[in-house]
């Protein structure tokens, strides 16, 4: 079974949003900030929460990839002819192949050799099928159609035609051939001038995990963004029907027990107007029960101006800030430590870089698998590399080299320090400072005090924009205009 069959059959035990993604991927190697979000909202639709676009999840299908092929049918490409609405290339010609050796085909620049290329690709299931398959321009929408050609080939031995038609599944028999171009894979070279390429589909892997850690990242920012403040609610605890409600609120409490008790029936409105009449504005007790009422609410906003006061206080700033130029300065080493590093031999742009370490750490969990019996990196110079799968000769050393870089004390202390600063900074960056008072409540505190609502309204601002102001310092390094107020 070929190494793409295997994944189809994989993908079809995955989520429908996952084996979306893997087709996704399989198609273009790398998702666009267009897929995580179609990616992000199939996901959610999946669980529950509808896409207002309403999209749909696109699993892998058998006809996305090439047909499984079978050792003992020899199939051969002889010629490509009567290409009809592939860009201004003329209909009903030939474009002959030679089955013994190798076919040169040449040309001017727009003489539509690319416009062979994508319809082979196309055709013949190709791993890159970006780009699009134009008609010819000249001519009026109504004299074009879907691109469509003829393939002579022989099915051992026994000539046929194979047709195609963009946007239908193409004949299995096509898919048996390989078509590679610079856009179907990425290579790698190494100092010997030795070219190696990812196997087809093998990076599906490593592209769905990051997909995966992206839309978690997404979740956890939508999940906090929508987190219910319940403080508005604080009054209403008590031992009553409406307080035990309150308390337990959840998303399992339901619109009908919420209107059961927000609804008052006939009975309960004449005994309100009865106890209304009996009692007067003037009765002290009234009064003392609104006032302390009052007291409570205006208590629990001041409780929680403080405590969200306190998350963006003078105190976290200092630690944020050490934490911050602590891992600047770890990174800077880290830096510098690379580049020596890359001075004393010949090494490719970027090595010693996030990327590259981020390359060796694949090597080093897949090399568990290719070479059990050895420890990485001490693979030995007659075993084959876990990358290009090429005989390591003076590579091995050049392992140890970079496994001891890894390892190196710089590059460890820029490693702990980002994950300390993370640590810190990501749950700050998820608190909401909004206070969430309601008209209401802040219509009695400007009865109360004018200028105390104004404060209320200009200290919820602040807090805001104190948050955003060492947010941006973290990243920028610039830490004036982020001291205490």
């Amino acid at each position: 079974m070929s190494l793409l069959q295997e994944i189809l059959n994989w993908s079809q035990s995955l989520p429908a949003w996952q084996s979306d993604a893997v087709a996704r991927l399989l198609a273009k190697q790398t998702l666009t900030a267009e897929d995580q979000d179609d990616l992000f909202a199939v996901l959610k639709a999946g669980n529950g929460i509808p896409d207002p676009k309403g999209r749909k999840p696109k699993p892998l299908t058998a006809d996305q990839i090439p047909a499984p092929v079978t050792e003992t049918i020899h199939v051969e490409l002889l010629a490509m002819k009567n290409m009809r609405h592939v860009n201004a290339i003329a209909e009903n010609q030939c474009l002959s192949f030679s089955p013994g050796g190798i076919t040169v085909i040449y040309g001017d620049n727009g003489s539509g050799k690319s416009g062979y290329s994508r319809v082979l690709k196309r055709a013949c299931r190709a791993r890159d099928q970006m780009e699009a398959i134009h008609p010819n321009a000249a001519l009026p929408a109504s004299k074009t159609g879907k691109a469509e050609a003829v393939f002579e080939i022989k099915v051992d031995g026994l000539a046929q035609d194979a047709y195609w038609t963009d946007g239908k599944a193409a004949p299995v028999a096509l898919s048996s051939f390989a078509i590679f171009d610079s856009r179907c894979a990425r290579a790698y070279l190494d100092s010997e001038d030795d070219f190696s390429y990812v196997p087809y589909g093998l990076d599906v892997f490593e592209g769905l995990a990051k997909a995966c850690k992206q839309l978690k990242v997404a979740i956890e920012i939508e999940h906090a963004q929508s987190a219910a403040d319940l403080s508005a609610f604080v009054p209403l605890h008590g031992d009553t029907a409406v307080g035990k409600l309150i308390s337990g609120l959840s998303a399992r409490t339901t619109q009908a027990q919420i209107e059961a008790l927000a609804t008052l029936s006939q009975e309960d409105l004449a005994e309100y107007e009865a106890l209304n009449k009996s009692l007067k504005e003037h009765d002290p007790k009234e009064k003392a029960a609104q006032l302390r009422l009052r007291a409570r609410r205006v208590a629990a906003i001041a409780t929680n101006a403080i405590s969200k006061g306190v998350l963006v206080d003078q105190s976290v700033v200092v630690k944020l800030r050490e934490l911050a130029d602590s891992y600047r300065t770890a990174q800077s080493a880290a830096a510098l430590a690379a580049t020596r590093f890359k001075e004393e031999e010949s090494l490719l742009p970027g090595t010693g870089g996030e990327a590259w370490r981020e390359l060796f750490d694949a090597a080093r969990k897949f090399a568990t698998e290719s070479h059990p019996d050895r420890t990485f990196p001490e693979l030995g110079a007659d075993s084959p590399c876990p990358l290009c799968q090429q005989p390591l000769a003076e590579g091995a050393a050049r392992l140890q080299r970079f496994e001891s870089f890894i390892h190196a004390e710089a590059e460890k202390a820029a490693q702990e320090r980002r994950l300390a600063l993370y640590a810190e900074y990501k749950p700050f960056i998820a608190n909401i400072l909004t206070l969430n008072i309601d008209d209401i409540t802040y219509g009695e505190i400007e009865g109360l005090d004018p200028q105390l609502a104004n404060d209320v309204k200009v200290f919820e601002h602040l807090l805001v924009a104190r948050q955003q102001a060492i947010k941006e310092a973290v990243i920028s390094h610039q830490w004036e205009g982020t001291e205490q107020v």
